[in-house]
């Protein structure tokens, strides 16, 4: 059955049901981290946004793009963190342990600024 609008419909009982199809997405996309973890935050807290983005087939590449200045924003975050704390390889080849618990903290930070600034908004 098809109706003015050219969206094809099929009967189930007595109802006509649309038969939507989603937009193909970018095949050649591929999320890492930030944006699967982005990707799950939609999906959990803002549905509206993911339903849009997906029926509009703009999810994963809204979630690249999110993973993409993630990434950059995590690398440059941890640049200035052991530059300002003096997390040198000169501490890296004195004391190994140090270095490591120290790169560490500064990781986990740096994770925490990202995800609060860009994974869940």
């Amino acid at each position: 059955m098809k109706n003015n609008t050219n969206v094809q419909y099929r009967q189930v009982g007595d109802f006509n049901i649309p038969n939507l199809i989603l937009p193909p997405e970018e095949a050649n996309v591929t999320l890492g981290k930030w944006g699967m973890l982005h990707k799950d935050y939609l999906l959990k807290h803002k549905k509206v946004l993911f339903t849009t983005l997906l029926t509009q087939g703009k999810l994963y590449q809204h979630c690249a793009e999110v993973e993409k200045q993630a990434q950059q924003m995590f690398d440059t975050l941890v640049e200035q963190m052991k530059e300002a704390e003096g997390v040198t390889e000169e501490v890296k080849e004195k004391n190994q342990m140090e270095w490591v618990c120290r790169m560490q903290n500064i990781e986990a930070r740096a994770k925490e600024v990202v995800s609060v600034e860009l994974i869940c908004i």
